[in-house]
C-alpha cells in the first residue's frame, strides 16, 4: 500500500503540474514567477491524499471489502481494493486537479 501511495503522490504532482502548464499557462507562470509552484503542488498533494483516504475507506466499507474478506480470499480483496483505488483516483483527479475553479482559487 505504501508503494501505491508513493506512486500516487508522484502522479498527482506530475498531473497537477502538467495540467496547469498545458491548460492554464497564465496560472502556471504566475505560480512559477512568485515561487509558489512547489507550495501549490504540495498543498494539492495533501488535499488529494486526504480525499483518497476518505473515498477508499468509504467505498471499501460500502462494498463490504473488509479484513475478513482479506483473510478469506486475498486475491478477491486485492482485486476489489485495486478497483476502489482506481475509481477513487479518478474522482480525486477530476475534483481536485482538473477543475479550473480549484486552480484559480489557489493562486
Amino acid at each position: 500500500v505504501t508503494q501505491i501511495n508513493k506512486l500516487f503522490n508522484r502522479q498527482i504532482r506530475t498531473y497537477s503540474q502538467t495540467f496547469l502548464k498545458n491548460h492554464h499557462n497564465v496560472i502556471y507562470t504566475k505560480l512559477v514567477m512568485n515561487g509558489k509552484l512547489n507550495e501549490h503542488l504540495a498543498e494539492t498533494d495533501k488535499c488529494c491524499n486526504e480525499r483518497m483516504k476518505l473515498l477508499c475507506n468509504a467505498m471499501a466499507e460500502q462494498e463490504g471489502v473488509t479484513e475478513e474478506l482479506k483473510a478469506f480470499d486475498q486475491m478477491e480483496w486485492v482485486c476489489r481494493m485495486n478497483n476502489i483505488h482506481n475509481r477513487a483516483e479518478e474522482i480525486v483527479l477530476n475534483e481536485l486537479v482538473y477543475t479550473i475553479l480549484y486552480s484559480q482559487r489557489r493562486v
